[in-house]
């Protein structure tokens, strides 16, 4: 997807690290409670600092929703989560992204076109009727506005067994064949295997291929349809990386995210969401040494405030996400110091009736869980 962030002014980009800091408490200290800075837990340190509240995307922005009396929302993170922020938050809250250009790769693997086009094609080979798709929260708007039209529901990396389970039981509709799981594959792969599924009763759909790039039958009789997409910081990591961790550290703990590939999550001691990672680290006894498989901020922040223990990444070439690498100091102390000013720079908005039904899947995954 096309984003156009303008390039700041020499001011902030050739400004030292004391100097920003310094602007950017001022213009906090000047809009007070008017504004509400939310750090998702990617974030770099030099961005986290100014935050109001931490967590993952989904989190955030129902605490923004929880903060009536912020004005403006200034979401550290990526697009879509500046989406869902606006999605949840009121008329009179603003949400803004500090560069446009912050992204996500696995949410821009599946636009609303190719959910569109595939939706078409299952529709002339099996019972749509019996299909109920699910878009993971890392999507954009449209395509959570999508599947609250059609019969489906949001999901997060927490409770996507609780909302797949609810798709193919559900009572309160034709009860599903199949599941349209989009856009991350491994989140759909491992939660179908935790739910009892085997390879057998999954298939990938390729969007760049007719059907997917599969047969009649293949479509027909595969219980999960699963969006060829991922993460391209998770799907770095390996069994290579487990076993290499585990002959370094024996004894240690693997926690493995669960967009990593399945033979990872099968690898690993525990699997789960950016909050069960945090909550494994806290929960590990002192002395322990854990790798992590998940991105390198959030693993050296662990490390550092749990000094009584040792967190690694599980992959020696650390890889951030490199679009989340794009929100930095500079872009934070100029769009503060534009509403300082009552500019407001690089606001997010969804329209009335896109953001309608993505409200009514958010609320269909509330729900369920």
């Amino acid at each position: 997807m096309l984003r156009l962030q303008a390039p700041l002014p020499g001011t902030y980009l050739e400004a030292s690290h004391d100097e920003l800091s310094t602007r950017i408490a001022a213009a906090k200290a000047t809009l007070g409670e008017r504004l509400f800075i939310l750090g998702h837990h990617y974030q770099r340190d030099e961005v986290m600092r100014w935050a109001d509240a931490r967590g993952d995307s989904f989190r955030l922005s129902v605490l923004a929703k929880d903060r009536p009396q912020a004005d403006y929302i200034v979401f550290c993170g990526v697009h879509f989560m500046a989406e869902a922020a606006d999605i949840l938050t009121g008329e009179h809250q603003q949400v803004i992204l500090p560069d446009l250009n912050a992204g996500c790769s696995m949410a821009d693997m599946a636009d609303i076109d190719a959910v569109e086009d595939a939706w078409e094609q299952l529709a002339e080979v099996t019972d749509i009727e019996r299909v109920v798709p699910i878009t993971y929260m890392n999507s954009a708007a449209d395509l959570k506005s999508f599947v609250g039209s059609h019969g489906g529901a949001v999901c997060t990396s927490t409770n996507a067994r609780a909302v797949l389970d609810w798709a193919l039981r559900r009572e309160d509709g034709p009860r599903a064949a199949q599941v349209l799981f989009f856009p991350d594959q491994h989140l759909g792969r491992n939660t179908g295997h935790q739910m009892g599924f085997t390879e057998a009763d999954m298939a990938v759909w390729n969007p760049r291929r007719d059907l997917g790039g599969l047969d009649d039958a293949t479509v027909k009789e595969s219980t999960f349809l699963l969006w060829k997409g991922h993460c391209s910081v998770h799907q770095r990591f390996t069994p290579q990386h487990v076993a290499a961790f585990r002959d370094e550290h024996p004894g240690g703990i693997v926690v493995a995210h669960p967009e990593c590939s399945h033979e990872v999550c099968e690898l690993a001691d525990q699997v789960g969401s950016t909050d069960f990672i945090i909550r494994a680290v806290e929960q590990a006894p002192v002395g322990s040494v854990i790798g992590v498989g998940t991105e390198i901020h959030l693993v050296q922040r662990l490390d550092d405030e749990t000094p009584d223990k040792t967190v690694v990444s599980l992959d020696p070439l650390v890889c951030p996400c490199s679009t989340m690498f794009r929100i930095d100091a500079p872009h934070l102390a100029w769009i503060l110091e534009g509403l300082v000013d009552g500019k407001v720079r690089n606001r997010i908005t969804v329209d009335d009736e896109t953001a309608h039904w993505a409200r009514v899947a958010l609320e269909r995954m509330l729900e369920i869980t």
